[in-house]
C-alpha cells in the first residue's frame, strides 16, 4: 500500500507516518499543497490523508486538483480530511468536494489506521 499525506503540523500524523511505515506501507509526506501536486505527478498513492489547513492553499482546493490528475488516469483514490474544526458546514463542505472521510483532530492512531484499512480495502478505482 502507498500512502501520501499533507500536514506541517501535527506531531500524532507524524507518527501514524512512522506506524504505516512499520507496516510496509509506503509513504510520502508533503508540507504544502504545491509540494503535494509535484509529488503526485509521479506518484500514484493507494490513499490520500490531507489537513484542511495547508500554507499555500486548503486542502479543498488540493482534492479538487487531485480528483482532476486522478482522473486523467483513470483513476479515484480514498481521500481523508483532517481538521481541527468542529463546525458541520466544514464537514459538509469536505464531502461535497469529495473527501471520503472528514476527520477531527486530534486523530486516534487506532481510528486513522481502521479507516485507512476500510477505505484502501473497499474503494475501487474508476
Amino acid at each position: 500500500m502507498s500512502y501520501f499525506r499533507t500536514d506541517y503540523r501535527d506531531s500524532l500524523i507524524n507518527e501514524s507516518h512512522f506506524l504505516f511505515e512499520l507496516e510496509g506501507a509506503e509513504v510520502i509526506a508533503a508540507a504544502s499543497a504545491d509540494e503535494a501536486l509535484k509529488i503526485m505527478s509521479s506518484f500514484k498513492p493507494d490513499i490520500l490523508i490531507s489537513d484542511i489547513c495547508l500554507p499555500d492553499e486548503d486542502g479543498y482546493s488540493l482534492l479538487l486538483k487531485v480528483r482532476n490528475l486522478e482522473a486523467k488516469r483513470g483513476r479515484k483514490i480514498p481521500a481523508i480530511a483532517l481538521t481541527a474544526s468542529i463546525f458541520e458546514d466544514d464537514r459538509k463542505r469536505a464531502l461535497s468536494v469529495g473527501y471520503d472521510v472528514h476527520q477531527r483532530k486530534p486523530i486516534d492512531l487506532e481510528e486513522l489506521t481502521s479507516m485507512v484499512a476500510t477505505l484502501t480495502r473497499t474503494e475501487q478505482y474508476v
